[in-house]
């Protein structure tokens, strides 16, 4: 609920300023009660909304068979080649053992590194259960724990993608995951023959190494990348890794990279001084501009 208060003025009457300030600060005190599990929602809706008009981009839903998805996208160049950027897992856990209620981003940083792309037309993609459209149904928070890559969510994927390279009317269509992000970004560029190039952010290319490293259970119901690296052989990619990420080490991009025939380690740059969720937004012109 918005409270919108406009001055007092003389016409008021006997409604003292000191009256209309006290009901005010009584309903705004009563709204946030009602309220304050939403807050937190807003908050980051509204700076996503915000990124997004620093991107110059448009808001949509697209409605798949399992899931809605939030999109934000621009097309300034009907034809030309789509960059899609594909959400990270976001706040699917608050703490090791505590699941979260709302996977939404607490900072919309890969909606920002989206922004930032030069190229004419660019998406990104959200997750299933974040930035939720408020007529949507709720969406089953095993798809941002254990079935976080799950076949569904790979097909729900890819059908937004397919929505959008139609508005676009793109052929070819440059993928970019962070974190999570980078694991569905890689299990559909294997289903797809319109990707041109994979780049990741940080990105856990293989979730079942990660979880034996942070001594986590494994997701069970999801699909693992690693699988389907050998069918990437020969795709253009180049993958980021923060020298500082305590969450995604750098063997994982090197285990996926020789599984995909990648020996020497030549597709993956190691950015100084960047950690899991910070040091990305400052380098990405200069990262966008590696060449393959």
């Amino acid at each position: 609920m918005i409270f919108t208060a406009t001055p007092v003025t003389s016409m008021c009457g006997t409604f003292s300023k000191f009256r209309f300030l006290l009901i005010f600060m009584l309903l705004l005190s009563a709204a946030g009660a009602g309220c304050s599990s939403m807050s937190p929602l807003m908050n980051r809706n509204a700076a996503a909304d915000r990124a997004a008009r620093a991107g110059g981009f448009e808001k949509s839903f697209i409605k798949t068979k399992s899931f809605t998805l939030t999109t934000y996208y621009r097309c300034a160049k009907p034809g030309d080649p789509l960059n899609l950027y594909i959400e990270g897992d976001g706040s699917a856990w608050l703490s090791r053992t505590r699941l979260s209620d709302d996977p939404t981003p607490r900072r919309p940083l890969v909606l920002e590194l989206a922004g930032m792309d030069p190229a004419a037309n660019v998406a990104y993609l959200s997750r299933p259960g974040q930035y939720t459209a408020t007529d949507s149904s709720l969406c089953d928070p095993s798809y941002w724990s254990d079935k976080r890559f799950s076949s569904e969510v790979v097909d729900a994927l890819n059908d937004a993608i397919e929505a959008l390279r139609t508005r676009t009317s793109a052929i070819r269509i440059n993928l970019i995951g962070y974190s999570g992000g980078a694991a569905l970004a890689a299990l559909i560029a294997a289903k797809r023959n319109d990707v041109v190039s994979l780049r990741t952010v940080a990105g856990n290319l293989d979730p079942e190494a990660v979880n034996r490293y942070h001594n986590v259970s494994p997701l069970n119901g999801s699909l693992n990348p690693m699988d389907a690296a050998v069918k990437l052989k020969g795709l253009p990619q180049r993958h980021f890794v923060g020298s500082k990420d305590a969450v995604i080490p750098p063997f994982v991009a090197q285990s996926f990279m020789k599984r995909a025939g990648d020996q020497d380690g030549g597709k993956i740059t190691i950015v100084e001084g960047a950690s899991h969720a910070n040091g990305w937004r400052e380098r990405w012109k200069s990262l966008l501009a590696i060449p393959f």
